[in-house]
């Protein structure tokens, strides 16, 4: 490893603080480009007959997709000298084209928010490259995990901020993301000076280098039956939790809190701490099938409680903003082992020699675009339902197809690793 990386000399639990606190404070950062333009509602203004924020939506949801299938090949082949350069460029890229969507003609802003999105979807994979493959992944990876569900609703909370500041809804996601920049810069050096995986971790959780074409195709192969399973579940958990993230301002509104002060980072933050402590949980589970089913079972709980708090407040029994905070608990227990550590462990169980980040790419492509198919569904298909009543009726299927996917992916992998795993 390059001598400069070896000057990052902590060691045992004060290493991993270092790394899941960088890596939280970069990913953080990026979400500044990415999301804070939702904050705006662009009223009565439509594009090629769509109502505009939808399509600013879309546009961004569609580079984002798109970024992921690039992700596949470009993040799983990348080497450690490339990484930190590969993230200060592609950040660099979405606020050019933050930019272009202040200045260009408003035809020409829907291109703009797509080209923001294409180059972000790349960042998750290389952050989780310099944390996963150890044994303490499970912490790592969760503090990591709860940036996306803080920063979702902080950047927000910082976009109508600027908008009551007086800039307009086209220059508030660039003036957003120049306030973010130099800190997300600062902690990306500082993380790609944390040390690779030791010894010890890779006896416990196996080497984890790049993966070429190959590897890649002969992983999907092996494991297809139970890789489809998961697909499906994570389609519908990225399009609901991207459904709740992007129209969190108009959910609200319909529930009766329109106008309430830091009113997502309040929603947000006792779900990241839920999910951070029953996450980090998950590391006392040293034995790799184990601790894979455990995952399993943790998933499988949240998405039941997103059906059960969703019936809850349909009979009145839970308000507007427990039923919201219940439904975040319940997907980001689901969707964050996606992003993270559910492949960690699967190619720990499954003794596979190669980066979780090519499945964890795999699956966020395949997630994105259902996103974006569900985006469709409703304007297109649904209009007459108002986004809460099309939400309500996506918890409810999200919660019985999911929960009954991840019951038979468990038991597929179950079978398929090897017995001493």
């Amino acid at each position: 490893m390059p001598g400069n990386r070896a000057a990052f000399d902590l060691r045992g639990w004060r290493l991993n603080v270092a790394a899941s606190s960088l890596a939280f404070v970069t990913y953080f950062c990026m979400y500044a480009f990415r999301k804070p333009f939702t904050a705006g509602t662009y009223p009565a203004e439509t594009w090629l007959g769509m109502d505009l924020k939808t399509a600013y939506v879309i546009s961004q949801v569609l580079g984002y997709a798109c970024s992921k299938y690039l992700g596949i090949k470009w993040v799983s082949e990348v080497t450690r000298k490339r990484r930190l350069a590969m993230i200060v460029g592609l950040v660099a890229l979405s606020e050019l084209a933050l930019l272009g969507f202040a200045l260009l003609p408003a035809d020409a802003k829907v291109i703009a928010i797509f080209l923001n999105g294409l180059p972000l979807g790349m960042i998750w994979g290389l952050v989780v490259r310099y944390l996963e493959g150890r044994r303490a992944s499970e912490f790592l990876l969760s503090g990591l995990s709860c940036s996306f569900i803080l920063a979702s609703g902080a950047v927000k909370d910082v976009g109508r901020w600027l908008l009551r500041s007086g800039i307009s809804e086209y220059w508030m996601p660039a003036a957003a993301g120049a306030l973010f920049f130099l800190p997300l810069l600062g902690a990306a050096i500082w993380l790609d000076r944390v040390p690779d995986p030791d010894p010890a971790d890779e006896a416990e959780r196996e080497p984890r280098r790049p993966m070429g074409a190959s590897d890649r195709r002969a992983f999907v192969r092996r494991y297809l039956p139970g890789i489809l399973l998961l697909l499906l579940t994570y389609l519908g958990l990225t399009a609901f939790r991207d459904f709740r993230d992007n129209y969190g301002v108009e959910l609200f509104e319909e529930l009766g809190h329109a106008r309430e002060a830091a009113l997502f980072s309040r929603t947000e933050l006792p779900v990241a701490v839920l999910v951070l402590g029953i996450m980090c949980s998950l590391g006392a589970f040293r034995e790799r099938m184990r601790g894979l089913i455990a995952i399993f079972v943790v998933m499988t709980s949240g998405l039941a409680l997103v059906g059960a708090a969703t019936f809850a407040q349909g009979r009145g029994w839970l308000g507007g903003q427990g039923w919201m905070i219940c439904i975040g608990l319940g997907v980001y227990l689901a969707y964050v082992p996606f992003s993270s550590f559910l492949f960690d462990r699967l190619m720990a169980a499954t003794r596979v020699a190669g980066t979780a980040v090519f499945a964890v790419n795999v699956a966020d492509a395949v997630g994105y675009t259902g996103s974006v198919g569900v985006q469709l569904y409703k304007d297109l298909l649904a209009q007459e339902s108002t986004r809460l009543t099309f939400f309500r009726s996506f918890s409810y299927a999200l919660s019985s197809v999911g929960c009954g996917a991840l019951v038979l992916a468990a038991a597929y992998f179950w079978r398929q690793s090897p017995k001493d795993a």
